[in-house]
């Protein structure tokens, strides 16, 4: 274990937390991962859930509104935004909408392309997109199999200056998890552990919390920055 992530859960157990070894199936551990027995049951099992929720748009005008005031001030010459687990690409378009720029988005299902996205894994690399854009945002990080890759990723796409949105709610609890949503983190937790997915290379800068609720509960908008050089 990398010492960063030592240091993390040493902080977390001195404050009464239960901190798992490996996070798998664990709900009082710092966070629940279901395991596949195979890569292409995962695509599989993500495939069909998009194909089945593919008029359904868990973002919300509202929150991207949020995010959008905040890349302004924060990031005034934006230039390029990119989105993951994008589904219909509805949030794709609200960004290039407000912010005027160009957003592009992902999903892993074969039916992105039919809304002007690109099929990818988000998990993995593109070389053409290494520190390609000004911010990247996902409400799909609950879809991951290996957070740790995920969020390291999505960090590597990052321009100089650049913050991955990470939008969290109730529904990306660890109660939550299912075979669809395999990861599942406590919003208190969620800052711990990217500490160490990202072994001190990058952490949790700002947290915006929004004054609407979703699916009955608060909103986190948890804003990543690397803080060392890659």
């Amino acid at each position: 274990m990398k010492f960063v992530e030592r240091l993390a859960r040493n902080y977390l157990r001195k404050r009464g937390y239960s901190i798992s070894e490996c996070g798998a199936e664990d709900h009082d551990g710092d966070y629940r991962l279901v395991r596949y027995s195979s890569y292409d049951q995962y695509v599989s099992v993500q495939t069909e859930g998009n194909k089945r929720k593919i008029n359904q748009v868990w973002a919300d005008e509202a929150t991207i509104d949020v995010i959008c005031d905040y890349i302004r001030k924060t990031i005034p010459d934006a230039k390029r935004g990119l989105c993951h687990g994008s589904r219909n690409g509805t949030e794709v378009r609200w960004f290039s909408e407000r912010l005027g720029i160009d957003v592009m988005g992902t999903d892993i299902s074969d039916t992105a392309s039919q809304f002007g996205l690109t099929q990818w894994d988000f998990h993995n690399e593109n070389p053409a997109w290494e520190k390609a854009f000004d911010f990247v945002y996902t409400n799909s990080h609950d879809h991951a199999h290996d957070p740790k890759k995920a969020f390291t990723t999505w960090v590597g796409q990052l321009a100089a200056g650049g913050k991955l949105f990470i939008e969290h709610s109730v529904g990306h609890a660890p109660a939550a998890v299912s075979t669809l949503d395999p990861f599942g983190i406590d919003p208190k937790l969620l800052p711990y552990a990217v500490l160490g997915f990202g072994d001190g290379k990058f952490a949790v800068t700002d947290v915006l919390k929004p004054d609407h609720k979703k699916a009955g509960g608060p909103i986190w908008v948890f804003v990543i920055e690397r803080v060392q050089a890659n």
